[in-house]
């Protein structure tokens, strides 16, 4: 199964990018013009959630409004709020502090478990931060360069220093790694020396080449502001992963002032240091109970200039499940392309070997059928050659077509019937609700077809809207300007102008050339 693209949906969303970047020229839109040198003003961006119709999840149904400053303001402190998972599979915290000099100091915590409860060894990262201009290849974020002065490592016990020294090559270990005491910093990187033994051990900062900050202003029964901070994806390949310029985001620090209440790994990362890291509080694991509808929790976006929604639907009983992913154009998922409604059977296999609390399943997509929502996609799919993408032709917008009896679309990279390995994981979030987290997509836009392409980390996570019943989530009227009918549909708007620009048609070519470097 596979978050909007199934199997290779990213080799077919760049002739998206072509066909809309030639359409669009000219026309009245809300996109807001890239700029080609440093920022003259800040652009406010805003909209509100929930955005998924009739979801019944009560930490959804409070009305949020969501800001996102361009440049944005990063000072202060952002702290992880979970152990998080990073491809290999590699389990850490983070904390992140941000100075108005422009300097900035990291820590970030390495564990021995999925759960964060051994710790290995904590790197102490400083150096400074320079905002450059709005990303050209994704939308609503700002580009980013750094520079590191020092790095130091602390290692927390025998058995970390060990495990770490297996992984490095000789050359580090005898040096470096030998001179390591337990407890005490080594210093691995200054700006004399090089940076061979970081490279080996998979270290980068280059999720620092894209931030975005996002404000979520609570106006319903619990209130309060919370900030979330949302840097530069990991690539999930170890071997790529220090040269890659993130397209997409990783799971977001939020800031250590404004976080969600009650947070008790925020305040247990915020209080570490490299000689202290947290130890986060053991939890039981939760069981794999998939029945029900599940939906994003908000716009999420992925390499490869993807913005979407996700909504899941799974009926334990039968082995069956179905996915609709809705994808749109803008960072606030207010301006939708297509609707990509795919269904099969699952099975459910044995606990992961490399994720502590996780389960392995296999998908099988047997039905797949598109929505064009807007007319630039319905256009293209019009113009495929007959049988490669439902019937030529018959391509409208807000019409869903049946692309199985083609064996998908091949413009969208949708093949039937298709195999996935997938990771699985239930958490509870701070109010005791459960969160889903289902495997992270390969970089590369290639498909975890093969079980040694399983993945090793975790898509944003999903919430539980119903335990069962609504099987068919009903989807939202888009009006000509790109609405919705409905008063949860999110709303983009620029605030700092108060006028429409045209679509630039060299911003979006150089999209595609960005779309097309990939493959």
């Amino acid at each position: 199964m596979s978050s909007g693209r199934l199997s290779h949906l990213l080799r077919g969303v760049w002739l998206l990018c072509l066909w809309q970047a030639l359409f669009a020229d000219g026309t009245s839109s809300k996109l807001w013009k890239v700029p080609t040198g440093t920022f003259a003003r800040s652009s406010n961006l805003s909209h509100s959630l929930p955005w998924e119709q009739n979801c019944q999840c009560r930490h959804l149904q409070d009305r949020v409004k969501i800001t996102a400053e361009v440049p944005p303001k990063v000072d202060g402190t952002w702290v992880s709020t979970r152990c998080e998972v990073r491809p290999g599979p590699e389990f850490l915290t983070r904390s992140y502090t941000f100075h108005p000099t422009r300097h900035f100091q990291a820590l970030q915590h390495y564990y021995a478990d999925s759960g964060c409860e051994d710790p290995a060894y904590s790197l102490s990262i400083r150096g400074k931060l320079r905002l450059r201009h709005a990303s050209w290849i994704t939308r609503g974020a700002t580009e980013a360069d750094h520079h590191l002065s020092k790095v130091a490592i602390v290692v927390h016990s025998p058995a970390a220093k060990q495990r770490l020294a297996s992984r490095l090559p000789s050359s580090c270990v005898g040096p470096t790694l030998d001179r390591v005491a337990v407890g005490r910093p080594l210093e691995l990187y200054n700006s004399r020396a090089g940076r061979a033994c970081l490279s080996a051990m998979g270290f980068s900062m280059m999720e620092l080449g894209l931030m975005r900050v996002e404000t979520w202003h609570q106006h319903g029964h619990h209130g309060g502001k919370v900030q979330e901070l949302l840097l530069g994806d990991i690539h999930t390949e170890w071997t790529e992963r220090t040269q890659y310029r993130p397209t997409g985001y990783q799971e977001p620090l939020q800031n250590a002032m404004h976080h969600v209440h009650p947070c008790p790994v925020c305040a247990s990362v915020y209080r570490s240091s490299e000689q202290r890291p947290p130890v986060l509080p053991r939890r039981p694991p939760a069981p794999l109970l998939l029945a029900g509808r599940w939906v994003s929790r908000h716009c999420e976006t992925r390499p490869n200039v993807l913005f979407l929604s996700r909504d899941f639907t799974f009926e334990p009983g039968q082995h069956a499940w179905e996915g609709v992913y809705r994808h749109y154009s803008d960072p606030g998922c207010s301006q939708p392309t297509f609707t990509l409604r795919a269904s099969g059977h699952y099975a459910q296999g044995n606990p992961s070997g490399k994720v502590a609390g996780a389960t392995e399943l296999v998908f099988k997509v047997t039905r797949a059928s598109v929505t064009p929502e807007d007319e630039p996609t319905a256009k293209l799919l019009n113009g495929t050659r007959q049988g490669k993408c439902g019937r030529k032709g018959r391509w409208e917008v807000g019409r869903e077509q049946d692309v199985t009896p083609t064996d998908g679309c091949g413009l969208l990279g949708v093949k039937l019937p298709h195999k996935e390995y997938e990771l699985f994981k239930v958490e509870l979030d701070h109010r005791q609700q459960p969160l889903l987290f289902v495997g992270e997509r390969p970089t590369d836009g290639s498909s975890p077809d093969r079980p040694h392409r399983r993945p090793t980390s975790f898509q944003p996570p999903m919430v539980l809207c119903s335990s069962g019943g609504e099987t068919q989530p009903p989807t939202p009227r888009h009006d000509r300007a790109g609405g919705s009918s409905s008063s949860r549909q999110v709303q983009l708007e620029v605030s700092s102008s108060g006028t429409r620009r045209p679509r630039p048609l060299v911003s979006l070519l150089l999209l595609l050339a960005a779309c097309l470097l990939r493959f």
